[in-house]
């Protein structure tokens, strides 16, 4: 067994001795049969962002190398809104490299990831997923850049209270078991997803925990590590599926609700970026932010206002989006600080003589640690569109790259105080907001559509109808018609509990 697959958690990786990257479908019929696999699953994300099923029983070899050879027809119609019932076949094709044993099947299956075709066999251009590979085609072809990117993916875990090691309200960050009871679920789910193919970097408890009728709330949180675009998009989306089939094993609840209840923490999904050439992270220079990053940190600024309509899309994503509660209202960036809308995190730029530090009888090696360096975005939350949100991201970084004025942009909008205490409110008063309602961020995307339809990424009908879809939940003004109203605030979180 090679060096890379010895301890990759993969079976088909293990098995194939191969990267998931290569898989073929030769690869896939060779796991098939050597391991009784009986079911094939395709899946693929509809409009609502959510995972859709089509399970085939294989009953012969030539029934399985049809499978994988043609994929299906579905309705689109019934998948996606912007399609008509009178023109609405489509097909579903396997993406080989997705491939993955299922977790949850009783019935031995493996599932594979789908892309959609149109009835010509081209590209569905309306597709998110394939507007998110058209985005990163036109980053690479106009800068030589590639994208990597990862979510931190938080939510909460409902299930029934228990009087015994209690954890501190509001206070669960990096809480361990017995007083986050939780963890067995978060680590279970970790492993299945590493199994799928996820790049996992960590996973721990976050600061939300309360009790309230009875019920415990327990937020947590799995972060990613940075891999290719295509392939971080694709990991989110299964994992979202593996946290939800896993709780309803566990006889529990998992939303990804950005409002989870009033006056507690909501649920957000940063997106951390770097911008990669011939493997190297360009976000760094001498040991400091470059100047590319600071280009594509102007245009993730400059088009915050029209992300929001991927990554924040239904009327309480806005409630979360307040003053002094760690989410971001206002269009600026800065080092380390929570309250900004895009984060330069530590980057250990600086090198790591901690470990050493720690761990006197090691000897420094000399590895090059800038590569960890990312640059984060914070505003998205669980209801997002996953595909369109790093399509939009991946477009804001193509823009700044292009922007006349980004590092003047990107100089204005640094941020290196709390500009909520009251003797930076002039600086407060400089910066720019973000939408507070569906409704604004409906108009911020017409405003700032030019953009998107470059290069042909995005098509006007896709934008018109996200328009449309956020406009129509009349929410313009909102926050203010249930200020201090509760039962109409919690009416709406259990609207959109599950939503993304």
């Amino acid at each position: 067994m090679s060096s890379f697959t010895e301890l990759n958690p993969n079976p088909l990786v293990q098995y194939l001795n191969k990267p998931a990257a290569e898989f073929t479908k030769a690869d896939l019929v060779k796991y098939v049969e050597s391991h009784n696999i009986e079911l094939i699953n395709f899946r693929y994300t509809g409009g609502d962002g959510r995972l859709k099923t089509l399970n085939f029983v294989i009953n012969s070899r030539d029934h399985l190398n049809s499978i994988l050879t043609t994929g299906e027809r579905v309705d689109g119609s019934s998948l996606f809104p912007f399609i008509e019932a009178g023109s609405s076949d489509l097909y579903v094709i396997p993406r080989y490299r997705t491939a993955f044993v299922n977790p949850f099947s009783e019935v031995p299956a493996l599932d594979i990831l789908c892309s959609y075709y149109n009835k010509d066999g081209q590209p569905l251009e309306s597709s998110p997923e394939y507007i998110l590979h058209k985005a990163h085609l036109v980053l690479k072809e106009h800068t030589g850049l590639t994208f990597n990117v990862m979510g931190e993916l938080e939510y909460y875990i409902i299930s029934e209270d228990e009087d015994i090691f209690r954890a501190v309200d509001q206070k669960g960050y990096h809480e361990s078991f017995p007083f986050a009871k939780n963890e067995a679920l978060r680590t279970e789910a970790m492993t299945a997803m590493a199994k799928a193919g996820c790049l996992i970097k960590y996973g721990h408890s976050e600061v939300g925990n309360f009790s309230l009728d009875g019920k415990l709330y327990e937020q947590n949180e799995i972060e990613f590590m940075p891999t290719n675009l295509e392939d971080a998009a694709d990991q989110l989306i299964i994992a979202k599926w593996i946290l939800r089939s896993l709780a309803y094993q566990y006889g529990v609840t998992v939303t990804f609700s950005p409002k989870i209840t009033v006056g507690k923490a909501g649920s957000g999904m940063h997106i951390h970026t770097k911008l990669v050439k011939d493997g190297k992270n360009m976000m760094v220079e001498g040991g400091v932010l470059s100047k590319v990053a600071k280009r594509a940190i102007a245009g993730y600024l400059d088009l915050a206002p029209s992300l929001t309509a991927f990554g924040n899309t239904n009327p309480t994503s806005y409630f979360r989006l307040v003053p002094h509660q760690e989410a971001p209202t206002n269009i600026c960036w800065g080092d380390r600080n929570r309250s900004v809308l895009v984060r330069v995190p530590l980057g250990w730029t600086k090198g790591n003589s901690m470990v050493y530090h720690a761990n006197p009888i090691e000897k420094p090696n000399g590895e090059d640690l800038t590569q960890l360096q990312t640059v984060e975005f914070r505003c998205p939350d669980g209801s997002a569109d996953i595909y369109l949100l790093l399509a939009g991201l991946t477009v804001a970084a193509r823009h700044g790259l292009e922007m006349p004025n980004a590092l003047e942009v990107a100089e204005k909008t640094y941020v290196d105080v709390n500009i909520f205490d009251e003797k930076h409110k002039e600086r407060l008063s400089q910066l720019n907001k973000l939408p507070v309602s569906c409704w604004e961020s409906a108009k911020m995307l017409e405003q700032q559509a030019d953009i998107y339809l470059q290069y042909g990424v995005f098509s006007k009908g896709v934008i018109e109808g996200i328009a449309k879809k956020l406009r129509n939940y009349n929410d313009e003004h909102l926050r203010e018609e249930v200020k201090s109203k509760n039962e109409k605030i919690m009416s709406l979180v259990e609207q959109y509990f599950h939503c993304g």
